[in-house]
């Protein structure tokens, strides 16, 4: 089940570059930026209403509310860059870079996590890279 949620997330990402990339045009990334995430607010919110698990609140330890805090701080961030980017730039060559993120979990998840970093894992990360030179340049 986890792979249709990963599929899903990547043609909604795409779908996401498309069109902030034609809603973008005119106007201040950081209002975008603003905008798309109160829509995100609502939309996870009313999910949460939906599945009717807000009453998890109380349960969720300090530790995780610190590690979601700076999740929180790492994707706004995130979506900043992103939408400057994508107003300055091409999104056939924004999201790329963008997607060079997959190669830096790669190395944060063995660092960290001390996830398996395999031979796979090398050529996967050297593909990916080279792949993004070869679309950017």
């Amino acid at each position: 089940m986890w792979l249709l949620f990963a599929i899903l997330s990547a043609v909604f990402a795409a779908l996401t570059s498309i069109l902030a990339k034609i809603g973008i045009e005119g106007v201040n990334s950081n209002l975008a930026t603003a905008i798309r995430t109160v829509v995100v607010v609502f939309l996870s919110w009313g999910m949460v209403f939906l599945t009717n698990t807000q009453g998890g609140i109380a349960q969720i330890s300090k530790k995780s509310w610190i590690f979601l805090i700076l999740s929180g701080l790492a994707t706004g961030a995130s979506w900043l860059c992103y939408y400057r980017a994508l107003q300055m730039g091409e999104a056939s060559k924004v999201v790329p870079i963008d997607k060079l993120s997959v190669v830096i979990t790669l190395l944060l998840a063995f660092i960290f996590l001390h996830e398996e970093f395999s031979a796979r894992s090398l050529v996967g990360c050297v593909l990916i890279g080279a792949g993004t030179l070869v679309m950017v340049l």
